[in-house]
């Protein structure tokens, strides 16, 4: 089966109003009173501050992208990001789900742009600018999401050029699609290898301090590498499991409670580390 059957391209695009904006005019009067030159420094205005509306929506954006992050793999070219088809229902239905999400907070903040501009003005006094705020119909024109996907490209040219030419165009594409399956791959074993390193380091040591995220992670990422792994790589299935067996398995709590515990589990850490190393050739 070739990488067409196996994975999806996949691009997110997303655009949203920042509300925020360098006032030339208080950047001259900045320089002057400090006897500066004007392009030394810039003031940058928030146009809505103290809004939190608005915060929500970008913080929505940032979780869209690192889950989009954490699904994909590299594919190349920049933007453009591999989806393993193994991962497709389920990665595409909690993005329909964060979308609609997204939505929903920025016509919330939509609806209430009248009155957050009326609370800048107040706030900001003569900063405010009537003509750095656009109307709602431009403002909500600001605000898109979009996820386009792509099929893998084959190397079946159907183009009015010469045979070699052709073969030359077809070698090239295979190679490129050869080099970025293997760049995603290693790009896998590296989130996983990241991931067990920085336990190793943390229960090496007995008195370092870890948060609940750091087991918390490495459970999603053992979860998650499964529908990642679009080549069926049973050497990375493998180490994954022993991630999940023998070092995730535990509680955070039982991590910092019990000495002989962390102390194995950094053992048994540091020998999938170990192992890894091996077929990463670090």
């Amino acid at each position: 089966m070739s990488l067409i059957d196996k994975a999806l391209l996949v691009q997110l695009n997303i655009s949203q109003w920042t509300a925020r904006k360098y006032d030339k005019k208080a950047s001259r009067k900045v320089a002057e009173e400090f006897h500066s030159y004007i392009d030394q420094g810039r003031y940058n205005k928030a146009l809505l501050p103290m809004n939190g509306l608005l915060d929500r929506v970008h913080k929505k954006t940032t979780l869209i992208r690192t889950k989009f992050y954490t699904n994909t793999s590299p594919w190349g070219i920049e933007g453009t990001f591999m989806l393993s088809s193994k991962n497709y229902l389920s990665f595409t239905n909690e993005f329909r789900k964060e979308k609609g999400e997204w939505q929903y907070l920025v016509d919330d903040f939509l609806n209430n742009y009248d009155d957050l501009r009326q609370d800048a003005q107040r706030v900001l006094g003569q900063l405010y600018n009537e003509a750095d705020y656009p109307s709602q119909d431009m403002l909500a024109r600001k605000f898109s999401m979009d996820l386009a996907i792509f099929p893998v490209p084959s190397t079946d040219f159907r183009v009015a050029i010469g045979d070699e030419e052709l073969a030359e165009i077809q070698k090239d594409v295979e190679r490129r699609v050869m080099d970025a399956q293997n760049h995603a791959m290693q790009d896998l074993w590296d989130r996983l290898y990241k991931q067990v390193e920085h336990m190793t380091e943390k229960l090496s040591d007995p008195k370092a301090i870890f948060r609940d995220s750091m087991v918390e992670n490495a459970r999603e990422l053992c979860s998650l590498l499964p529908r990642l792994n679009f080549t069926d790589d049973p050497n990375l299935e493998n180490l994954r499991q022993q991630v999940e067996a023998n070092i995730a398995r535990h509680h955070p709590d039982a991590l910092r409670n019990d000495p002989d515990l962390r102390q194995d589990t950094a053992a048994e850490a540091t020998a999938i580390m170990e192992k890894m190393k091996t077929f990463m050739g670090v």
